[in-house]
């Protein structure tokens, strides 16, 4: 339909290229191009079956390999266990699937920020349309306030003023014109006569030209962008994928060797040998690690989410823990998305302005070495307060804080009115206004023009009667007209002395990266024709400057500070101008080079992704950047090994939200889509609480790498009986179901207690770990089963031994103090009674286990004994539940189990000592070992 760019024509070029006339469309037309182009509405791509969904978790490979054992079970003649191992894998199934369910996609968030209606001119006559039917061609008809439901060429404009900060992150309403755009160096989201899909009218009234809708609109390339990037298994949920083929492999090797050895050597019969190798897969297999891992998960997201941080995905907690960057939005993340006056300069005086945001609580404090006078500064206030279209709305139910209708910076200057002690509501009594010229791109000024009811005598003399002219704008373009400033409640000359003195007070400002605005007024004779731009904005008297900027959040200094301590690189990416972004980024800590090199997104796309690597490694601010933009650089930091989080909180965000490692989006400020599109949302928008997600990520990861050594430590002790069964004649120490009853019984709670450990004083000062470092390494599996876990099997073969034979020998019963034991009893039930005791053994092994494994070389106390009280619940329901299997007697005949003697348990009760007394002197040896090695390197940099 066109052949050149629509903001390059002239408007008669564009009603041609579009076939269409001042008129619009006619209806019968309109339906015609609804035909062919299809509704005004985003496409959604098909969602996975929840079905679907709940078959990964059930069909992961230590899950089929537990499958394959219940079948065997059956085979070999035991359909009990065979069923009940299957439904441990229904039930870890179904409970990771539930605690992992994610509906919606981002796009159904985005087809809610269109409008339901538009208004259109379609055959002469302007009337309301479902968004959905407008077609390239309508007429669209805008006003302050209106959504814009399609991407259109301006071709009329009143002082049109759109915000466009959902598609550029840009706070500062972008002034619309009907002219032809012929620059080469902007993007087409920066044209000046376009408007587009999902951004709103803040000023002003137009009349716009549709030429895309749909999934041809800016929005409709940004749900392309969203919809196209696959969304990559965790950091978590890979490591977990390798642990579980790793164990379900060693087990069926394990499991096969045995039922080979049991059958050719040991001459066991076929169904022994399979149970034998079930026994051993059974053990190898920990049936409850999913299940662990993600109510451990599950409980960090409860912790953060009473701090203000709400995770949609459980797994993405452990991801926080390996973030090495952090790739931020300026406005609404970094800023508060609200502009504040900060200085104002007024009748040859400097002003400070207190307070932030809209809310109207501060003071207006003069420079010390000056002695202002207050008439001038009321008057400049009133010409803010009156020059202005903007509202304040008081916070809500809704709204918990100030917020503003219409144009930020207007707002601005009715809040610094406000906090002067200026009444709105006094003022538009005393200066009702009767006349406005709205803001123009050219004149680049605004003024509006009132009758003087009643005249303040602290003000400049003007009859009752009488009209003045307020006037606001850039500040050379206002000055240029002026010839008078107020000094002293007195219209002086204005001197090239005291301009001078103003243009380098705002050159001052502006160097500092504040948006400057400046006040004149002029007293008009009563009416004479019309309200003409040469009779009112001539010949005035000058009022002052106000310079304002979106100010940071309190909390990002602090943040930034504490991520650089913890080695997590800050990278600002924003839509905003580079000198405005650099300026907040040198004033949060960002930068510490004085020169940084700024990128603009037209120079990023004149770069290969061989050229852009260099770049990485230095501090570089990344400025006019578009969504596309913002996704390849993402994606160029992780190509660099980076595990990289994205902050943001517009539409423009939602893509380098969701390719980055973790999307973080803000609650109170950001749109459907960036949340939708986000993996964390910080509720409070409070960028401080990122840093702590990054502490309870790390924590997390620490706390499930004890937990899994606590869990691979039963291990050794629950494999051990079925091998030594297999290749020699020791009876068989422990059978099937007891191992489920360890592994989804007593261990389930002190590991689900371990995994709410809280995170160590010095978490946040050590560089945060690499992507490639595995959860299950080396030293954590040379701890678990050479370590803990063999000392577990000594103690429980100990027991089983001591019992097996010491209940037989007629050696024990010549002593007087064992008189009172039935042998004879025993001696019948000896060998349940052993392996009851070594069931028993493993469990209190465990106990000594679990606080043995709260920290790897640190002592016990570093973290308090009773600093978590969820570790001392646990191990009570674990020996609750030992005593239930041992002394209840329909249980306790299931799983074989005959009653301990009392005395026994004096014995049993030495387990956790030893193994945790054991262990103690291990840490003991590391801590020795490494504070002589960092003695050694000190001497060495010493010397």
């Amino acid at each position: 339909m066109k052949s050149v760019p629509i903001y390059s024509l002239r408007l008669q070029e564009v009603y041609n290229t579009l076939e269409t006339s001042p008129s619009g469309l006619a209806p019968e037309e309109a339906e015609a191009r609804l035909s062919l182009y299809g509704g005004n509405v985003l496409s959604s791509p098909p969602r996975e079956s929840p079905w679907r969904k709940l078959a990964v978790h059930v069909t992961h490979p230590m899950a089929l390999l537990l499958w394959i054992a219940g079948i065997v079970s059956w085979g070999a003649g035991d359909p009990v266990l065979g069923v009940i191992i299957w439904i441990v894998v229904l039930v870890n199934g179904v409970f990771s699937f539930w605690q992992e369910y994610r509906a919606g996609q981002a796009t159904a968030f985005l087809e809610k920020l269109l409008p339901n209606y538009a208004r259109v001119m379609r055959g002469g006559a302007e009337g309301k349309i479902p968004a959905t039917t407008v077609v390239p061609g309508d007429l669209l008809v805008l006003a302050e306030g209106d959504h814009i439901p399609a991407d259109a060429r301006v071709i009329e404009e009143y002082g049109l003023r759109v915000n466009n900060s959902t598609l550029t992150g840009e706070a500062v309403p972008a002034r619309k014109t009907a002219d032809a755009s012929l620059r080469e160096d902007i993007s087409e989201v920066e044209r000046p006569n376009l408007v587009f899909a999902g951004t709103t009218v803040v000023s002003g009234t137009g009349k716009a030209l549709v030429y895309a809708t749909g999934m041809l609109t800016q929005f409709g390339r940004i749900t392309r962008l969203t919809q196209a990037i696959r969304e990559e298994p965790s950091l978590i949920q890979k490591e977990l994928l390798r642990v579980t083929r790793m164990i379900s492999l060693a087990a069926l090797g394990v499991g096969v060797l045995v039922f080979t050895v049991g059958v050719v050597d040991v001459e066991l019969a076929v169904s022994d040998a399979f149970l034998l190798a079930i026994g051993v897969i059974v053990a190898a297999v920990p049936e409850g690690l999913p299940a662990t891992v993600t109510l451990a998960l599950a409980m960090a997201v409860q912790r953060l989410a009473q701090r203000g941080v709400l995770v949609k995905k459980y797994s993405m907690v452990d991801t926080l823990g390996t973030v090495s960057l952090i790739c931020t939005d300026k406005s609404g993340t970094l800023t508060q998305n609200q502009m504040t006056v900060r200085q104002v300069w007024a009748g040859g005086n400097s002003f400070t302005v207190s307070g932030v945001g809209y809310e109207p609580s501060g003071a207006i404090s003069p420079d010390p070495k000056n002695t202002p006078n207050a008439g001038d500064m009321r008057f400049m206030l009133t010409a803010a307060m009156l020059c202005n279209n903007s509202r304040l709305t008081p916070p809500s139910i809704d709204h918990p804080y100030w917020t503003c209708l219409g144009d930020q910076t207007e707002a601005a200057l009715q809040v610094t009115a406000l906090k002067g002690g200026l009444s709105e509501e006094r003022l538009q009594l005393d200066y009702p206004r009767v006349h406005e010229i709205p803001f123009d791109a050219r004149r680049k000024r605004m003024s509006t023009i009132h009758r003087v009811s009643r005249p303040d005598p602290s003000q400049p003399e003007i009859s009752e009667e009488r009209q003045v002219a307020f006037i606001k704008g850039a500040p050379r373009e206002v000055i240029t007209l002026c010839t008078h400033i107020l000094i002293h409640g007195e219209a002086i000359p204005l001197d090239q002395k005291i301009r001078s003195e103003v243009l380098s007070a705002n050159d001052q400002y502006a160097r500092n990266a504040l948006r400057v605005l400046a006040l004149a007024y002029h007293e008009l004779s009563p009416r004479h024709g019309g309200y003409s731009v040469e009779r009112v904005e001539s010949d005035l008297t000058f009022l002052g400057l106000m310079a304002m900027h979106d100010p940071p959040r309190p909390e990002v200094e602090e943040a930034v500070n504490t991520c650089r301590g913890a080695g997590i690189r800050m990278v600002m990416i924003t839509g905003d101008y580079g000198l405005t972004a650099e300026s907040l980024a040198r004033r949060v800590g960002m930068l510490s080079t004085p020169d940084p090199t700024i990128l603009t997104g037209a120079e990023l796309d004149l770069l290969n992704d061989l050229q852009i690597q260099p770049l990485l490694e230095k501090e570089v601010v990344y400025a006019r950047m578009a969504p596309e933009h913002k996704l390849r650089l993402v994606a160029a930091f992780q190509a660099r090994g980076e595990v990289v989080a994205v902050t943001g909180d517009g539409v423009n965000d939602a893509p380098a939200l969701r390719k980055a490692d973790v999307g973080v989006a803000m609650g109170l400020t950001g749109t459907d889509v960036a949340k939708e599109a986000a993996d964390i949302i910080l509720m409070n928008d409070n960028f401080a609480t990122i840093v702590t997600a990054i502490q309870e990520g790390r924590a997390v990861y620490e706390n499930i790498r004890k937990f899994v050594t606590y869990i691979f430590s039963s291990n050794v002790p629950e494999i051990l009986p079925f091998l030594l069964s297999a290749l020699t004649k020791i009876p068989l120490a422990l059978n099937v179901m007891q191992i489920l009853a360890i592994d989804l019984g007593t261990d389930i709670f002190p590991a689900l207690a371990l995994g709410t450990e809280k995170p160590e004083p010095d978490i946040m000062l050590h560089p945060p770990r690499k992507r490639s470092q595995p959860l299950v390494d080396r030293s954590l599996l040379v701890r678990a089963f050479l370590w803990l876990g063999a000392i577990e099997a000594v103690l429980c073969y100990l027991g089983f031994f001591f019992v097996y034979d010491w209940v037989a020998d007629p050696f024990w019963r010549q002593f007087p103090l064992t008189s009172w034991i039935d042998f004879e009893r025993l001696t019948l039930i000896r060998y349940p009674l052993a392996v009851t005791v070594f069931y028993a053994g493993v469990v209190m092994a465990q106990v000594g286990n679990a606080f043995a494994c709260r920290t790897e070389r640190n002592r016990g106390r570093f973290l308090g004994w009773t600093s978590n009280p969820q570790l001392l619940l646990g191990i009570g329901i674990e020996l609750a539940i030992l005593i239930i299997l041992v002394y209840f007697p329909p249980i306790a005949r299931l799983f074989g189990h005959v009653p301990i003697p009392a005395s026994f348990w004096v014995g049993l009760s030495l387990y956790p000592l030893v193994l945790y007394g054991l262990d103690w002197i291990r840490k003991w040896v590391l801590r020795s070992r490494g504070s002589s090695i960092h003695a050694q390197q000190i001497r060495k940099e010493v010397l």
